[in-house]
């Protein structure tokens, strides 16, 4: 019994570090999608173009679960609107 206990401690501590690194990579991938979308939409608004990637909670979720294809995704969008 004590052997079985200690295994699922054991189990259990295992997937709890799996699911912290995993969040930590969302959160860090949401960070960097964030100040990604600020300098885009910095530059392009320098240049004239008006795309509107607004920097919210539904872009950022999207761009900190999907990565780069969620954050190419969102400027495809936006490109998609302006047509």
């Amino acid at each position: 019994m004590v052997i079985a206990a200690a295994c699922g401690i054991v189990l259990l501590i295992g997937a709890v570090r799996n699911k912290m690194e995993w969040l930590l990579n969302i959160v860090m991938r949401s960070i960097l999608g964030t100040v990604a979308m600020y300098f885009v939409n910095s530059t392009l608004a320098s240049v004239g173009i008006s795309l509107g990637v607004g920097i919210n909670a539904v872009t950022v979720l999207t761009s900190g679960i999907l990565g780069l294809p969620g954050f190419v995704a969102l400027y495809g969008l936006g490109i998609y609107q302006l047509l």
